[in-house]
């Protein structure tokens, strides 16, 4: 199997460095300055046991791959509001023997949120979710960060909506021969939901900074309190935390390992990169538009959502806003 890493930023990148590392055919697909660092000088994976330099192909699109082969997996690891984007550019890309890649080949949706496999099943046939555990940080162009350790991350995987496969089975097992655990599992959507109602904090982490502090968790269990609320009364499923937990157990520590400070996860880097675009929309929105189908009520949420989506927009620094104020803002937003 040939890996299509479309969108090598953090996550894409560990997960096809560390697929590259154990001899897996991989492609990166980049953009601007991460497509240049990467043609010109390599993905630079940093990790507990060394720095790991992988001279891989990289493209930018599509187009310079010409014909796709029947063996290729699309790893779908870009931020969900570039999602339509990268599906139209490669669903209609024609594969050896005949057919285009939505048709026939299998696309994996390695993201925050709920909404890239719904996204994705209207054009792919093949379409595949994946519970992201992995504590990755896009460093610069070129350099990302793996801090787990002993695995870099927990990947469970399933076909969407439901079920499992041969193709999900092989893909587990090259990850798992790549300092993965990937569980094939049924139900992955329920796994996906649970970490969705744990990215809620990305909002709260990204404007005030990385969440430590007592205000700043209470928050949290506020917006993951409405979000609960918002997943039973529209009867979706979701893995409890005790579940989670010992899915986890100890198997991936990921504090820095070279004496730095910690940086905050996938929304805070938006903001600390200045993309210009922040995920909130399919996180602490997803609860949102939940909330108005199913009558119940988001308001720390839908503030939250807000909030991030001005500070992108706006180019705000990432954690320039006190939690107290935050909080001020939800006490607001609720009366």
């Amino acid at each position: 199997m040939r890996y299509l890493i479309v969108g090598a930023g953090a996550v894409g990148g560990a997960i096809g460095g560390r697929l590259a590392q154990a001899g897996h055919d991989v492609i990166l697909v980049a953009r601007g300055t991460q497509y240049e660092a990467l043609r010109d000088h390599g993905l630079r994976l940093v990790t507990p046991d060394g720095p790991h330099i992988h001279r891989l192909p990289v493209v930018a699109g599509p187009e310079e791959l010409g014909e796709l082969s029947p063996d290729d997996v699309l790893v779908l690891a870009v931020k969900t509001q570039d999602s339509v984007a990268a599906l139209d550019a490669w669903a209609g890309r024609p594969v050896a023997g005949g057919g285009t890649a939505a048709e026939r080949l299998p696309l994996v949706c390695a993201q925050n949120g709920v909404e890239s496999e719904r996204l994705a099943l209207r054009l792919f046939r093949r379409v595949y979710g994946m519970c992201v555990w992995l504590p990755a940080t896009f460093v610069e162009p070129g350099v990302v960060s793996a801090a787990g350790t002993p695995l870099t991350g927990i990947l469970h995987i399933g076909r969407f909506p439901g079920g499992t496969d041969e193709t999900a089975r092989r893909i587990s097992a090259d990850l798992k021969k790549s300092l993965f655990e990937s569980p094939v599992v049924p139900d992955v959507m329920r796994w996906k939901y649970a970490k969705l109602l744990g990215n809620l904090a990305n909002a709260i982490e990204a404007v005030s900074g990385v969440l430590t502090s007592e205000e700043g968790i209470a928050l949290h269990r506020r917006a993951r309190a409405e979000g609960e609320a918002v997943l039973a009364a529209a009867g979706i499923a979701f893995a409890s935390q005790e579940e989670e937990k010992e899915s986890r157990g100890d198997k991936i520590c990921f504090e820095p390992f070279d004496g730095s400070e910690r940086s905050g996860g996938s929304s805070w880097q938006s903001l600390s990169r200045g993309t210009g675009t922040i995920e909130s929309d399919y996180l602490n929105g997803e609860m949102g538009l939940l909330g108005r189908l199913y009558g119940v009520p988001t308001p720390v949420n839908d503030m939250l959502q807000s909030l991030a989506d001005r500070f992108a927009r706006e180019r705000r620094p990432a954690g320039s806003m006190t939690v107290a104020d935050l909080v001020a803002a939800a006490d607001a937003a609720t009366r």
